[in-house]
């Protein structure tokens, strides 16, 4: 009976640690044609949801992900191609839409810009580091000496 329990534990355990990761779509949303269904869940799963903001459309319960969920497939089944469907989408939402954002001229600032203060930085600690050598303190002069060993005596 042990052995049962444990097992009926595991289960259950195992369950609760993949819940996480099953799929939200919905029985009504899958379409019938399994090509255009696997392209559906393609885009999907690079379509962020703007609610829950670290999830795909594809695991995300909220309805408007579903909305999305939805329009990507009216618009497979409409005839658009990937990148159409894609377009539409951004077009509608925002680059922000986009799990793994297009490159373009303000996502390479906004990724370079810490390379760039890098850069800078670096540049600075060198220029800094030679003027202070070019500016070492020099010897005193035996009348300075003089002077100095005359203060601290005093």
């Amino acid at each position: 009976m042990t052995a049962r329990v444990s097992l009926a534990s595991l289960v259950l355990l195992l369950g609760l640690l993949f819940a996480g990761s099953a799929f939200a779509v919905k029985p009504d949303e899958v379409l019938s044609d399994p090509a255009l269904e696997a392209r559906a869940r393609t885009l999907s799963e690079g379509l962020r949801c703007m609610v829950c903001q670290n999830q795909s459309i594809d695991e995300s319960d909220a309805d408007l992900a579903r909305d999305l969920r939805i329009l990507v497939r009216q618009r497979l089944v409409a005839g658009d191609t990937d990148q159409q469907v894609m377009d539409y989408v951004v077009s509608r939402y925002g680059e922000f839409v986009l799990l793994k954002p297009r490159f373009s001229l303000s996502n390479a600032l906004l990724w370079g810009t810490p390379v760039l203060l890098l850069l800078a930085g670096g540049i600075f600690i060198v220029l800094t580091a030679r003027s202070r050598r070019s500016t070492a303190t020099k010897a005193l002069t035996a009348e300075e000496q003089a002077a100095l060993d005359k203060m601290l005596r005093d």
